[in-house]
């Protein structure tokens, strides 16, 4: 063991051997009852007053500090994905076909040991006045956990004045922060797209109605929405993910299902995209001689980061670790986070954390079955939101 490991594992050796027992029992989304139990009962023994059950499996842990007014909230999500994990660690996932591939262990880790100390108050950064909120936060894997926390009245019974999270980031050095005000994570939407036409004879095509053709050709069809109808100073992206018809090669198909997904950076853009793809989809059918049926599910907005919180955040960081380890601007990402809703309502900022870069192990992309949440960034992430409590609530 090398002396920063050393060092690491005496400041925040309990965090490590934590995050690594939620990683190695994951729960999908609405399914965290064991984290969920965890986090509670660490932060009950810390003095927190804590509040179960918004959202399903959501869990806020509440602590006040003097007379002062202001109330902050911190957010970290607690959700695994249903992925086979192989990356042979000692704290592997125990449950097959399921496992932390997106670091959400790692956040729950971070906000836990920032909410130990703080609670202590075992440093200078760990004092404050007011209200301090740290929001946990199950199903943000597609499952909507920041909506359904919000509609059992997460807001109400715990106002902010601010909210803040953090992800991981692989491809960034570990350790270094990035920052972006405004758009930052895009929206995503999802549409089922049925194709209806006439089944017939492979030899005989003139008495069918090919589902399977008209299809292919709304598939090509669907690369120009982008192309042809959005700005080029703008982002986004229609995916066609899956494509499903037939079954023998002499039977021209009735049917034919697709799935598309659809990501913006600008709610225009995203009204935009609805727009048109309904209208060619139906118009490519129609001209095949078939029906088209749509299925357009609305999922996560665009993720807009406030300016004036951003900018505090950023400040925090940079006095935390120094300008050459955080970016200040850093690029919009075409992936969706439910935490856009939280930031809908109440002003914040989502920020993000190397995961390492290089060959590091860190590197390796989210949602991978090779993937791991670095254990270095624990102290790092922790005493980050440690400052930013003592900075946004002021003694």
């Amino acid at each position: 063991m090398t002396y920063l490991q050393d060092a690491l594992v005496h400041r925040v050796g309990e965090f490590i051997q934590l995050r690594r027992d939620i990683h190695q029992h994951p729960e999908l989304a609405f399914e965290e009852h064991r984290t969920a139990d965890l986090v509670a009962s660490k932060l009950e023994s810390w003095g927190y007053t804590v509040h179960r059950g918004l959202g399903g499996t959501g869990v806020v842990g509440t602590l006040k500090r003097g007379d002062g007014k202001r109330k902050l909230g911190i957010r970290a999500d607690m959700d695994a994905l249903p992925i086979n994990e192989n990356t042979g660690l000692a704290w592997a996932s125990s449950t097959p076909g399921i496992m932390h591939a997106c670091g959400h262990d790692g956040h729950t880790a971070i906000l836990l040991a920032a909410a130990k100390a703080i609670a202590q108050n075992d440093s200078p950064n760990s004092s404050f006045n007011g209200t301090l909120n740290l929001i946990f936060q199950p199903a943000e894997e597609g499952g909507g956990g920041a909506v359904r926390m919000m509609e059992d009245g997460l807001f109400t019974h715990h106002p902010c004045d601010a909210v803040f999270a953090l992800h991981n980031m692989p491809g960034v050095p570990v350790g270094h922060f990035v920052f972006r005000e405004g758009a930052a994570m895009a929206s995503s939407d999802y549409a089922s797209i049925r194709i209806k036409g006439k089944g017939g004879h492979g030899a005989m095509p003139h008495r069918a109605a090919d589902a399977l053709l008209a299809a292919a050709a709304i598939v090509l069809a669907l690369q120009t929405v982008v192309s042809r109808n959005v700005d080029p100073l703008h982002t986004a992206v229609v995916t066609v993910g899956a494509l499903h018809a037939g079954q023998a090669n002499n039977v021209i198909p009735e049917l034919a299902t697709m799935e598309l997904s659809v990501r913006a950076l600008d709610p225009q853009v995203r009204l935009l995209l609805e727009q048109r793809i309904k209208a060619l989809v139906t118009a490519q059918a129609e001209s095949y001689g078939v029906t088209a049926e749509i299925d357009w599910r609305k999922g996560y907005c665009v993720l807009v980061n406030a300016v004036k919180e951003t900018d505090f955040a950023r400040q925090v960081a940079i006095d935390l670790v120094g300008t050459a380890r955080v970016t200040l601007q850093g690029q919009a990402l075409t992936g969706s986070e439910d935490f856009a809703f939280m930031l809908e309502q109440i002003p914040g900022s989502y920020l993000l954390i190397g995961n390492g870069d290089g060959d590091s192990a860190g590197a390796c992309m989210v949602h991978n079955p090779g993937y791991d949440f670095n254990d270095e960034n624990i102290a790092t992430g922790a005493d980050y939101w440690k400052a930013l409590v003592k900075a946004f609530l002021i003694e």
